[in-house]
């Protein structure tokens, strides 16, 4: 029954604050406003996200562990950027989705309105680099002086900011489904095909 409640409180405060952000934009909208909203005090909506920005950034969001099992779970024989870029290309492709439309769009214009957000944004990115360097690292026993880990983590995030700026603008152009989808895939697979081959072949000059 506590934990029942406690759920309810917490989708209370997240809708509350979804309100106010599309109203207003994040940076305009304080915490005592949202705890109006909500119907609690200020302390609740800071028990259940002790900063701001987690009302719409998750401080530790599931692509992280997801992607890091892509990599570790990978078959004998497979690159990690194949495996890494691969799992982004599939996730990235989900937002195309009907469903995750209005989500998409929603969080593009909150975070968008946002310099707050946006650092944020930039650093959940940076945290997921550090940890797939880390595990590749681990994994490859590479020395302190090896460049290839980061390098290798920094491309794979990459590929998945983009996918996720792509998917934003195209979901605000009002493309959704199967359309944006496939131009999710396309545009992740001309992606992914840079990352196993290298950049050796691209943008030559004539």
């Amino acid at each position: 029954m506590r934990e029942r409640r406690r759920r309810e409180t917490h989708d209370r405060i997240v809708d509350a604050a979804a309100e106010l952000f599309a109203e207003r934009g994040f940076d305009a909208v304080s915490v005592v406003e949202i705890a109006q909203r909500a119907g609690v005090v200020e302390k609740t909506v800071f028990n259940h996200f002790p900063v701001k920005e987690g009302l719409v950034l998750a401080a530790d969001p599931p692509m992280r562990t997801a992607l890091l099992d892509a990599v570790a779970t990978r078959p004998a024989g497979e690159s990690v950027a194949a495996a890494a870029g691969t799992f982004v290309v599939r996730a990235m492709s989900m937002l195309g989705t009907p469903e995750a439309a209005e989500g998409v769009a929603a969080m593009a214009q909150v975070v968008r309105g946002s310099r707050t957000l946006q650092a944020r944004e930039r650093e959940i990115l940076g945290e997921l680099t550090a940890a797939l360097a880390a595990q590749i690292r681990a994994e490859t026993g590479a020395g302190d002086g090896a460049v290839e880990p980061e390098l290798t983590a920094a491309a794979v995030t990459a590929l998945y900011g983009r996918l996720l700026e792509l998917a934003r603008d195209r979901v605000l152009a009002g493309v959704t489904g199967p359309e944006l989808a496939e131009e999710l895939r396309t545009a992740g697979r001309r992606g992914l095909s840079l990352l196993q081959f290298g950049l050796a072949g691209y943008a030559k000059r004539r």
